[in-house]
């Protein structure tokens, strides 16, 4: 299943509009400011091939007004940074732009000292990596190789196990923010780091209040009674054993801001919703969307500042791909469904899916299954034109890439850390 596309220009007619926009309007006769915001709207895979064009073009990857400019595009279409099993794979992205697959450099990651780095995180132009032995992150841009590390806020206590690590930025001026949420249910804390004052969030940890009409988890506290569900890989579980997660989703989680809250949104070990409200300080387990032994398989992604929740279950012989908001009265609303013909190739297959957000509208899917008994899947959502897209195979050497999940950013050269 291919990108849906509306009617394209044949060659000739390509030409013959190129040719009438350059004798009226001859790129030789801009001003630089003018040429550099012309060029800044460009899809971001061209800015590597201004070199090629002139000496004029080469400059501009130079240019700080350039720079500028390209900050003050309000959005761009975003890429996926796909997520291997082996950490010193090659490292892929998918291009929605122009819908084709790119290589990265990651000569640098493979140093000793990247080599236990985990993409956990991502926002604007960044991608967030946490070394799993210390616990410090590093933060990236993945197009120009700008990179920072930042030391741990967390110290080495059993008690309480990281949760959830969230990023937010801005693009004008450029700054950003960790969110690291720690602590089990219902002693939960977060700390904050900003770029703008390069510091974690005072010396201790901030706690979280548990919201008092805060939902009920079904059943999984111990006086209620035993709940079984279904874990990631399929299997018949217990609620007090650990919901199984890819090393890269471990501590996945989204953070939505609005005028008057911030509020991070991550997956319990029992697969609940947690709703943690930084603002007020207190947290809410949100209501589950199916009962406990129909969800398969579950994710959070954000979009445009709302949270979705994707969610794959199995029922009378057939699997169900769907997509569901909160609505203001806290009841689920559908909002997309993969169509039948697709889902149903996914049931029986012990598949877990890994999804996430793109700017704009765009949401990724990956479906993959452990071990590789077939081929992983990738689908796109897009939410406006509520149309459904399966991506390409991405290929290397003659051979078909997997991968098991992915994080998603915007390609913005002008991103800094």
């Amino acid at each position: 299943m291919g990108f849906s596309a509306g009617k394209r220009k044949s060659r000739d007619e390509e030409d013959t509009t190129v040719s009438f926009l350059a004798s009226e309007f001859p790129m030789d006769d801009l001003s630089d400011d003018v040429l550099e915001k012309v060029l800044s709207w460009l899809p971001t895979s061209c800015f590597f091939r201004m070199s090629s064009v002139c000496k004029r073009w080469k400059s501009t990857q130079s240019s700080k007004s350039f720079k500028l400019a390209c900050s003050q595009i309000p959005t761009r279409d975003p890429w996926f940074f796909m997520i291997h099993n082996d950490s010193n794979s090659s490292s892929f992205v998918f291009d929605s732009t122009e819908n084709t697959w790119k290589n990265l450099n990651r000569r640098d990651f493979l140093h000793h000292r990247r080599r236990d780095f985990i993409p956990v995180a991502s926002s604007g132009g960044l991608l967030c990596f946490r070394c799993s032995i210390s616990g410090e992150f590093l933060l990236r841009n993945p197009l120009t190789g700008s990179s920072r590390d930042i030391p741990s806020p967390i110290s080495q206590d059993i008690d309480k196990p990281l949760q959830a690590v969230a990023m937010t930025t801005t693009v004008t001026p450029s700054s950003y923010k960790l969110v690291t949420i720690s602590g089990e249910i219902p002693n939960l804390s977060f700390k904050i780091y900003e770029s703008s004052s390069d510091s974690w969030s005072k010396d201790q940890e901030l706690e979280l209040a548990k919201n008092s009409d805060s939902s009920l988890r079904d059943g999984s506290d111990t006086d209620i009674g035993t709940v079984y569900f279904l874990s990631k890989s399929g299997n018949v579980v217990i609620a007090s054993n650990n919901l199984q997660r890819s090393p890269s989703k471990q501590y996945s989680s989204v953070i939505t801001v609005t005028d008057d809250a911030e509020i991070v949104y991550f997956l319990s070990s029992y697969g609940t919703i947690v709703a943690c409200d930084l603002t007020k300080r207190c947290f809410t387990e949100l209501p589950k969307l199916l009962p406990p032994f129909l969800e398969y398989s579950i994710d959070l992604v954000e979009c445009n500042g709302t949270m979705y929740v994707i969610l794959l279950s199995e029922f009378f012989e057939s699997a169900s791909l769907r997509v569901w908001r909160l609505d203001n009265n806290r009841e689920w609303v559908q909002v997309g469904m993969l169509p039948p013909a697709l889902s149903h190739e996914l049931y029986g297959k012990k598949g877990d899916i890994n999804c996430v957000g793109g700017a704009g509208n765009k949401m990724l899917v990956c479906f993959n299954v452990s071990p590789p008994e077939v081929h992983c899947r990738y689908f796109v959502y897009d939410l406006v034109a509520e149309e459904w897209s399966e991506l390409p195979r991405c290929v290397k050497d003659g051979e078909a890439m997997d991968f098991v999940s992915a994080l998603s950013f915007q390609p913005r050269i002008e991103a800094t850390v």
